[in-house]
């Protein structure tokens, strides 16, 4: 498949182990997995077939690591991101010192009242690397990237996720654990 195709391909994953399962007449478990003959039937029947190596290469070609198949590949779902309502069994750990949020500038006032919040989602999604947190922030507008002093608030109580492909995940982070860029241009 060439990259358009996978982007598109992953695309659609995204909406259905994500957002729409319901969309092809999938169900979710209670973790967000779904039987990969299931999936692989339910695109079918909806006019959008993919193969079971056409998966495995849009699971392992793309480039956000969205998607995870289980140890012998006999479930698929989601690493994040999930409006639907599942229990990802992520283990709290400590995360380190500070990680990164992108988004827009247009944001910025809500968050300065409110802080992150995870809106429809199940978590917050803060980044290890400026850079991931520049080019997630950088698709929602003129970028902005907040530090959150994380180790702080993991010594309040907060707990910290990280998921398979490495996005951090926390409930919420109040305004006094940001760190706002003090020129936005």
């Amino acid at each position: 498949m060439n990259q358009k195709k996978i982007i598109q391909r992953s695309k659609f994953l995204s909406l259905v182990l994500r957002h729409k399962p319901e969309k092809i007449g999938i169900q979710l478990d209670e973790n967000g997995w779904v039987k990969v003959n299931h999936l692989l039937k339910a695109l079918s029947e909806k006019k959008q077939p993919l193969s079971i190596e056409e998966l495995e290469e849009v699971v392992e070609k793309n480039n956000k690591k969205r998607f995870a198949f289980n140890e012998d590949k006999s479930l698929i779902r989601a690493s994040q991101g999930h409006s639907v309502d599942i229990k990802l069994g992520y283990e709290a750990i400590a995360p380190p010192e500070t990680l990164f949020h992108g988004t827009a500038t247009r944001f910025l006032e809500s968050i300065r009242e409110k802080g992150l919040i995870k809106g429809n989602r199940h978590h917050v999604h803060l980044s290890a690397e400026l850079d991931t947190a520049s080019k997630v922030g950088a698709r929602h507008g003129k970028l902005v990237v907040l530090k959150v002093r994380s180790a702080d608030m993991a010594k309040e109580g907060f707990e910290f996720y990280r998921s398979e492909n490495g996005v951090w995940l926390t409930d919420h982070v109040p305004v006094e654990f940001l760190i706002f860029p003090e020129l936005i241009i």
